[in-house]
């Protein structure tokens, strides 16, 4: 039996780049997945995706991250403990950090694959995104397509 998988994207579309997250979803949802995959906007995190995070027993991640790589660098990080999350995950970082102890608090850390996108700052006001994130969708696309294709072998 095929295991569910939740593909959730997370940030702050009204700060431009920091939306990066939602911004994939949005761009994921053009094309057909298998249905064990459910897409999802977590908007900011927060503790309304802890259902979620115990529902799934595997998880994408896709979130900015303010870690001084090159801007648009994509990374993908398999976590295993909370405290392997990057500390420098942009604005709404502590709610990120803070759902996923949680949930090893309350039982079993589902299989996490976090994917990461560099940016450099955040910005003010804007839903739009600067033309290197932007550039750096279609990659992420990729390594979620790889993802998935090395789960179901």
């Amino acid at each position: 039996m095929m295991k569910n998988i939740l593909i959730l994207g997370v940030g702050n579309i009204l700060m431009g780049d920091e939306g990066i997250g939602i911004h994939s979803i949005k761009e994921l949802e053009k094309n057909s997945f298998p249905e064990n995959v459910t897409l999802l906007d977590g908007g900011t995190g927060g503790f309304h995706l802890l259902n979620y995070l115990q529902e799934y027993k595997i998880i994408i991640m896709i979130d900015a991250s303010m870690d001084n790589k090159p801007e648009g660098t994509v990374s993908v990080i398999e976590p295993k403990f909370a405290s392997d999350f990057p500390k420098s995950l942009s604005a709404h970082d502590i709610g990120l950090r803070d759902l996923i102890e949680s949930v090893s608090l309350l039982g079993e850390l589902p299989k996490i694959f976090l994917i990461t996108i560099s940016i450099n700052h955040i910005q003010n006001m804007s839903m739009e995104l600067s033309q290197k994130i932007k550039a750096s969708l279609s990659e992420i696309a990729q390594k979620v397509e790889s993802i998935l294709h090395s789960l179901n072998q």
